[in-house]
């Protein structure tokens, strides 16, 4: 028999293992428990696609509003913020970058945690654009950040 605190680090291990994605190849896939019989049911994730052919001024549109619309909000802040900053300025291969960065991951708290370097970043997501999210995440000069961004700095570009 085992002590029940060994029993219960255990069980509360495999069920937070069981709420993380397993990237399997290409594909992500994310476990959930079936109430029903306990076990444990993947859900494969359609993988990432690079859309070469999108014009950029469609790309930046496109990443704005995805940086914007974030399964939690401090992602939604940090993102939005991040992308008012940077996304008009990115060369192509950024863009392309922190596309992926946004929408590969399955989890947003994956991409939290390796913004405020709370993990460390996966090869394939390290480079230029994550180093320039982790160091807007440090919030260096303090800016209040406590929502996204309005909507208004668009139209200003505009004309």
């Amino acid at each position: 028999m085992m002590p029940s605190i060994v029993a219960k680090r255990l069980v509360t291990g495999l069920c937070q293992a069981a709420w993380r994605p397993a990237v399997t190849g290409l594909v992500l896939s994310r476990g959930y428990h079936d109430d029903t019989r306990g076990d444990l049911i993947e859900i494969p994730l359609p993988p990432w696609e690079e859309k070469p052919d999108e014009p950029i001024n469609i790309k930046r549109r496109r990443l704005l509003y995805e940086s914007r619309k974030r399964g939690m909000l401090e992602n939604c802040i940090i993102l939005s913020l991040f992308a008012k900053r940077y996304l008009n300025t990115m060369t192509e291969d950024q863009l392309q970058q922190y596309d992926r960065l946004i929408n590969e991951p399955s989890n947003d708290w994956d991409i939290y945690y390796w913004a405020t370097e709370a993990q460390p970043t996966p090869d394939v997501y390290q480079g230029e654009v994550m180093d320039m999210l982790k160091e807007f995440t440090k919030n260096r000069n303090h800016e209040q950040r406590l929502d996204a961004p309005s909507l208004e700095y668009l139209e200003k570009e505009g004309q």
